[in-house]
């Protein structure tokens, strides 16, 4: 491909993203949306950050899926989310997860 392309791809995929973005701030306010889809969308951050995390948790060293008790993104995942469910504080979580995380790995 020659430099005018890559350019025109660049700013073409540029005014798309800026549309798209921009669509939703302006038409956000202008129309309510049917109760079912408001309800459904509460649950989206939880569904996005699972998505993030669960692979993550459960990577295995040659990596496939590991869900033994001796993986240790597994068991600081665990502890991290009974700490987050118990206290509702992000830096206790994030505290006990690492923690948690480094003690595992210096033990295995």
């Amino acid at each position: 491909m020659d430099n005018q392309t890559i350019w025109l791809a660049i700013i073409v995929i540029g005014i798309g993203t800026f549309v798209l973005r921009a669509s939703f701030i302006e038409l956000g306010g202008r129309f309510a949306l049917p109760s079912p889809v408001t309800q459904a969308l509460r649950f989206l951050p939880a569904a996005v950050l699972s998505a993030i995390i669960l692979p993550a948790l459960l990577r295995g060293e040659a990596g496939g899926l590991y869900y033994g008790l001796d993986n240790p993104r597994l068991i600081a995942g665990a502890a991290a989310a009974l700490v987050a469910w118990k206290t509702k504080s992000v830096l206790a979580t994030l505290a006990a997860g690492m923690s948690v995380l480094w003690a595992m790995q210096a033990l295995l």
